[in-house]
């Protein structure tokens, strides 16, 4: 299999920083860096977060050096990784969340809040207001499901791709999908054309 992937650059560095190459890890860092920002961003919704969680990604990525296999693509290796990390911390915000003290002054729970809804100043009013919605209904999606959405929608990420991050077999990916999209149509109904009667 690792002939299969001999013409993958990524692939092939990541064999070389399993063997102490620091040259090819910085290369590896250089060209994943905002890919790996970007996808923790979408997933968890604060860029000073997503850039901490990245750092987190690259330490696990450098540490794991000697396991790492080419029975798969690097990137589907570091997207697993980096997907695992987000929904790790998305669970452990969830928790931290929900164990505010009743008595805390409102300034300390705001200080918590985790969704960075700052507009930027180009959308229009509309637009903006779409993309609230849609953002907030992809949020409530189930963790794995909205990391399957992300991956497919965001990352332009292959079924079999997403299937290896995931650690699902295919049918798994496609139900998960099917049953998000399902989800997401129904919460988002209200934006669909109405039809003449």
């Amino acid at each position: 299999m690792v002939a299969e992937y001999a013409l993958d650059r990524d692939t092939a560095l990541m064999l070389k920083v399993a063997k102490d190459d620091a040259p090819s890890f910085d290369l590896l860092l250089e060209r994943h860096r905002a890919g790996v920002v970007n996808h923790l961003y979408r997933l968890v919704r604060n860029r000073a977060i997503a850039e901490e969680l990245a750092q987190d990604v690259f330490v696990r990525v450098y540490r794991f050096r000697a396991r790492y296999q080419a029975d798969a693509k690097f990137t589907t290796w570091l997207f697993r990784i980096t997907t695992n990390i987000a929904l790790n911390w998305r669970r452990d915000a969830w928790r931290e969340l929900s164990h505010v003290r009743l008595d805390q002054e409102i300034r300390d729970v705001r200080k918590r809040e985790l969704w960075d809804h700052t507009p930027r100043a180009d959308e229009l009013l509309l637009d903006e207001h779409r993309a609230r919605e849609v953002r907030a209904a992809i949020e409530t999606l189930p963790p794995k499901q909205l990391a399957a959405v992300l991956m497919h929608k965001f990352e332009g990420m292959e079924y079999s791709q997403i299937a290896a991050v995931l650690n699902c077999s295919m049918p798994a990916l496609k139900s998960m999908l099917f049953r998000a999209y399902a989800t997401l149509r129904q919460r988002l109904a209200h934006f669909a054309p109405q039809r003449a009667a």
